[in-house]
């Protein structure tokens, strides 16, 4: 089993929402995934070119446009697949395109197809380090959270934050399905998982159960 030290990971804030873009590799052998890659795809291939990374695969926790808009060229491009989210975000991913326009931008960005999708108790390797798939809606439908537990190190997309939640007033969120998910699906990996947000600073399962003020057991009565 390879040493949960072996993975690296470089944080990549992109698109005007300032999403986090995860590039995760193994220093043994070097191969990588990038995590919603969420656009300026140049800016990421030279992250690649920087760290001298090969990248095997994209991995999708949602398909809202700043954490999908960037993967469907990304594929094209490094010749990898798109895994994940959930097939129940398909229709985020078809809209990718026209809800940029919205906001002004035509260009950069494109509608994803994923060649696999992922649903609840599926597993993902990357050098041999094993991570989990749960399946979380709430922020979106098809949202997945991934997990290692060896390296205690998960990729929330945007269902938990440092001191907050995910949005739940877009198309088919639902706060009840969101506080659900993260109680009933995250909590149980562990206080000491640290997780890297869709936005914002990295955090850990216990703080937050400590101190969110949405999520935390004293907030739910829990406490």
């Amino acid at each position: 089993m390879p040493n949960p030290s072996d993975l690296q990971a470089s944080i990549i804030p992109v698109t005007p929402f300032q999403q986090n873009t995860t590039l995760l590799w193994s220093q043994a052998t070097k191969e990588a995934v990038f995590v919603d890659p969420g656009g300026e795809v140049p800016r990421l291939l030279g992250a690649v070119k920087h760290l001298g990374v090969k990248v095997v695969a994209i991995w999708l926790t949602h398909g809202h446009l700043d954490h999908a808009g960037g993967a469907q060229e990304l594929s094209r491009t490094l010749g990898v697949d798109i895994i994940g989210p959930h097939e129940d975000d398909q229709w985020l991913l078809d809209d990718i395109v026209a809800q940029w326009a919205k906001y002004g931008q035509t260009s950069g960005y494109e509608n994803c197809v994923p060649t696999r999708y992922l649903k609840d108790g599926d597993k993902l390797e990357l050098a041999g380090h094993q991570f989990d798939v749960v399946h979380c809606p709430g922020h979106t439908p098809g949202h997945v959270a991934i997990i290692n537990k060896d390296a205690k190190l998960a990729f929330v997309g945007d269902l938990l934050f440092k001191g907050s939640i995910g949005r739940t007033d877009f198309p088919r969120g639902n706060f009840d399905d969101l506080v659900a998910s993260i109680t009933g699906k995250l909590w149980p990996f562990g206080d000491d998982v640290h997780f890297v947000p869709g936005h914002g600073e990295i955090s850990n399962f216990g703080w937050e159960r400590k101190t969110n003020p949405y999520v935390s057991d004293l907030a739910l009565g829990r406490g």
